[in-house]
């Protein structure tokens, strides 16, 4: 791109000098030569006003002196030469001088200015003034000479002024190919700064908006491949442990095990459609299906029972009948309580213990057990801590909700959600 400008600048300068060098060139060629027959008019008339009326009678004349380059000569009514330097017979110029009026012409190379000397109203004789063409024409090209010098010396002032302005409006795109090279790369921190020149600062913007908005893509897709796999454990693991019980207890009743291995499979497809919605959540600005807590704490008791059970733990589900009618997010408070409650299981010890009920109209949901916690709380929900509880935070302010921990021994979460009254 920049020999591409530089070419065009160049380009330019060149045809912008023409236009002006040749109509400047012509111009001096015709002033020259009019100057040259004004002066040799001039230096004439200076003669004929020095030649006296007796110059017939054969007095002699005194000419002014004449520039070295000119001739200056007086000749009487027969075209003879009689003082100066000239011809010895008189030109056709000069002979046209005897009708009275100034003469300018041209002959045998050299440029003719005719005055006629008078006395009593008669011609005398003829005041010859002349130069030759050569010497105007040197003089012309000296002239043209100093116009090609002022146009080269033009040219590379356009050269370096396009050298430098190239330089000026390539260096911020280079930049920018360099940062969009970087961002292929895999560097998403790569930013374009801004450069003062409006045309580049709006690609630049509309480039470094690209980028931002494909890192929260990129990211928001890492971030759902780890929390699908982060909620698909549990239930799969559920699973895992159903079919191997079926396949290593003989007295395990095959067509039992099949059946709720195929509830679980149930539970995972449902888990996969959860995480797969709350995904658009960031993008769609809903809250998805809802239900009541009654009908939310009956699921997640069935889902969740037999995985304490077998650990020899238990659960148990409260709801207070000022709440149990409630709506709130379906998918959302199901992976906020698989979460809690997986955190429980694996963390916890006693019986897990999962309450709803209200507080100032706001719908709170209890999970504690008999565990304790030593990570302080606010290092407890980042994500470099674990993946759970920050998914469950995350999870928790989409919905419009607060989750926080409560108390640490015994352990206990409280998650506030702004619940729907039934219509």
């Amino acid at each position: 791109m920049r020999r591409r400008v530089i070419r065009v600048a160049l380009v330019a300068a060149l045809v912008s000098l023409i236009l002006v060098a040749v109509p400047l060139a012509i111009g001096i060629r015709i002033s020259f030569f009019a100057d040259e027959r004004a002066e040799l008019e001039r230096t004439a008339l200076a003669a004929a006003v020095q030649v006296g009326p007796d110059f017939t009678a054969g007095d002699p004349v005194e000419l002014p002196a004449a520039a070295a380059d000119r001739q200056l000569a007086v000749y009487d009514r027969t075209l003879r030469l009689r003082a100066g330097t000239g011809p010895q017979i008189a030109d056709d110029s000069t002979r046209a001088g005897l009708a009275g009026h100034a003469v300018l012409g041209e002959s045998a190379g050299s440029l003719i200015a005719a005055v006629p000397v008078a006395s009593s109203e008669q011609v005398i004789g003829v005041v010859r003034a002349s130069s030759p063409v050569s010497a105007v024409w040197t003089r012309i090209a000296l002239a043209w000479l100093a116009v090609l010098g002022g146009a080269v010396v033009a040219l590379l002032i356009g050269a370096g002024v396009a050298t430098w302005q190239a330089r000026r409006l390539s260096a911020p795109l280079e930049s920018l190919a360099r940062i969009a090279d970087a961002v292929t790369a895999g560097d998403l921190s790569a930013r374009a700064n801004p450069t003062g020149i409006a045309e580049v600062d709006a690609l630049a913007t509309a480039q470094n908006t690209m980028v931002e908005r494909l890192s929260r893509v990129l990211d928001h897709a890492h971030r759902f491949a780890t929390d699908a796999a982060h909620q698909l454990r549990t239930p799969l693991a559920g699973l895992r442990l159903t079919l191997e019980t079926a396949q290593t207890d003989p007295a395990t009743d095959t067509r039992h095990a099949v059946d709720d291995a195929l509830r679980q499979t149930s539970g995972l497809q449902r888990t996969v459609q959860d995480v797969l919605e709350l995904s658009r959540v960031p993008t769609e600005d809903h809250r998805g299906a809802l239900a009541t807590l009654t009908d939310l704490f009956a699921e997640t008791e069935h889902r969740w029972h037999g995985l304490l059970a077998g650990t020899g733990r238990r659960i148990v589900f409260t709801v207070e009948p000022s709440v149990g009618g409630r709506r709130v997010p379906l998918a959302g408070c199901r992976q906020i309580l698989d979460v809690l409650l997986d955190n429980a299981h694996t963390h916890g010890h006693g019986t897990v213990r999962v309450t709803a009920h209200d507080v100032l109209d706001t719908t709170a949901i209890d999970v504690e057990d008999e565990g304790s916690i030593s990570t302080p709380a606010p290092a407890l929900f980042r994500r470099d801590a674990g993946i759970g509880l920050s998914l469950a935070r995350s999870l928790t302010e989409a919905a419009g909700g607060r989750l926080t921990l409560a108390r640490c021994s015994p352990t206990r979460f409280c998650l506030l959600l702004p619940g729907e009254r039934p219509g």
